[in-house]
């Protein structure tokens, strides 16, 4: 059975009803008696069996103070019945007039950026607010969230857990404008502190005097915070928790990451489905600036911008922003990466007492696994990369390998061992992460059979064929002390990976 546009739109606002009336503790029957309706009106509303008129929606609006939220679903209901009926469509109320008074704070317009930065990402988000209230409004709620790993919860959280977001590194500053003269810094004060996300009451006060935005009144507020690589994950959300006349996102990427851009949006009444329109690109200077923007979203409507880095071409030069040439060793070692004369290299990994030792494996899972995404935004890995812990300074038989094709998962490998190998071999060259400066020939088997654990102890065998057995090779001599240059033939030089640059191949198979 399909459902009229008319009859979802009325869906909609008995459910937005319906939740403000319970969010206040109100029977049907006591929200009617404070509306001026008979007692049995509430309750044939929320249940369909009469729809919603323009009275009652404002006289509901008015005693649930639901910031909006009813008035705006009536707003789309009324939308729709008057397209089906063939009535013109109501005037567009001017500012400061689109919402019924005693609706509270409203945004009129919200610009919100984040720029890619070398250690991090710096968010500014500029809200221009008009009290429609008949109230003073002294503080505004904000939020800041964080997942390193949007797509796995389970590891975000833990991740969270060991890496927790700190008030003190957000950097979190505030001020409010309201035209008449030099912007004023706002004080902040917190609400909630939890691992992932942090709620801030920003203060209409600061040292000298307070500054209330009274009813009627107009003021925009600008706050900037600073989140670093470790804890941000691809994706910058903007959720509408108050009625929004228009929202406007705005992405700085560094243009030499090839960034690719996409979004998708969610609400009450729909599930996630792509942006409507198609965020818009425009390059200034060395930056890849992505615009996207909407008129009067729907509350509680979610919209996220989700992008992906790719690596700045191999023959782009190693220099750091004044120019200086910068070996490309020293951008390995600059994420953490122990180089070649580490002690730690030449020692065997100790392996996991698992399933005992879960959580520790997992947390080094984890680190493994944020340098590899790290990774790619530093150089292209074509032929996939991999990582060993004993690479991050961990003495432990963990390492985690990404395959070539970037949309596989990366293989996890805990106490791994090597039970079998094809007898034919070849030779390619191969660079690695703690000794990035040269490229060298190194022969390995064209299948390799490898035993390792799983999270609970058990022992699986996974076979790897040509490329992936050439990485998982690597990765594995590097937990029994070993480097690539130990298995190249006598007498074969390694190559400056300047000279690789202009001479080297694919891997051929």
């Amino acid at each position: 059975m399909t459902i009229s546009p008319l009859d979802r739109a009325a869906d909609s606002f008995a459910a937005e009803l319906a939740r403000q009336r319970t969010g206040r503790g109100l029977s049907k029957k006591q929200l009617a008696i404070l509306m001026g309706f008979d007692p049995s009106y509430v309750s044939h509303v929320e249940g369909r069996r009469h729809r919603p008129t323009e009275d009652f929606a404002r006289r509901a609006e008015s005693v649930l103070e639901a910031g909006g939220a009813i008035w705006q679903r009536f707003r789309e209901y009324d939308d729709v019945r008057h397209a089906r009926s063939g009535q013109p469509p109501r005037e567009s109320p001017l500012p400061g007039q689109w919402l019924p008074p005693g609706t509270g704070l409203v945004v009129e317009r919200e610009t919100a950026t984040l720029v890619h930065t070398d250690g991090g990402y710096r968010c500014v988000i500029h809200r221009e607010l008009y009290n429609a209230g008949t109230e003073p409004v002294t503080r505004y709620l904000v939020r800041v969230a964080v997942d390193r790993y949007p797509n796995d919860p389970g590891r975000s959280n833990r991740h969270h857990r060991e890496h927790p977001l700190t008030f003190a590194e957000l950097q979190l500053q505030a001020r409010r404008d309201d035209g008449g003269g030099d912007p004023e810094p706002m004080h902040w004060r917190a609400k909630h502190d939890r691992d992932a996300f942090k709620e801030i009451w920003l203060l209409f006060e600061n040292g000298e005097r307070r500054f209330p935005l009274y009813p009627g009144d107009r003021a925009t507020i600008e706050y900037a915070y600073s989140v670093g690589q470790d804890k941000w994950g691809p994706w910058f959300q903007r959720a509408v928790r108050l009625p929004t006349r228009h929202l406007a996102v705005r992405l700085d990427l560094p243009a030499a990451l090839d960034p690719q851009v996409w979004g998708v949006e969610t609400s009450l009444s729909a599930e996630e489905g792509p942006l409507r329109t198609a965020p818009q690109r425009h390059d200034e200077g060395d930056r890849a600036i992505f615009d996207w923007q909407t008129d009067d979203p729907p509350l509680n409507a979610r919209y996220r911008m989700q992008w992906r880095l790719r690596a700045r071409p191999d023959t782009e030069p190693d220099v750091d922003t004044a120019g200086t040439r910068v070996r490309p060793s020293d951008r390995m070692r600059g994420i953490g990466i122990v180089q070649r004369g580490a002690d730690l290299l030449r020692q065997r990994a100790r392996p996991f007492d698992l399933p005992a030792e879960e959580q520790v494996a997992r947390n080094i899972v984890d680190r493994l696994t944020a340098v590899v995404v790290r990774l790619d935004e530093l150089h292209p890995f074509s032929k996939g990369v991999g990582v060993a812990a004993p690479q991050l300074g961990i003495g432990r038989a963990a390492a985690v390998v990404r395959p070539p094709d970037r949309a596989a998962e990366p293989v996890v490998l805990l106490n791994p061992r090597v039970v079998d190998g094809d007898p034919d071999t070849d030779e390619q060259y191969e660079g690695c992460l703690s000794f990035f400066d040269h490229r060298g020939l190194v022969p390995r088997p064209l299948r390799l059979d490898v035993e390792h654990a799983q999270w609970d102890g058990s022992r699986i065998i996974t076979s790897f064929e040509f490329g992936m057995a050439r990485l998982v090779a690597h990765e594995i001599d590097h937990l029994e002390g070993r480097l690539y240059v130990d298995r190249m033939a006598p007498g074969v030089p390694l190559v400056p990976v300047e000279e690789y640059r202009e001479t080297g191949q694919p891997w051929r198979y």
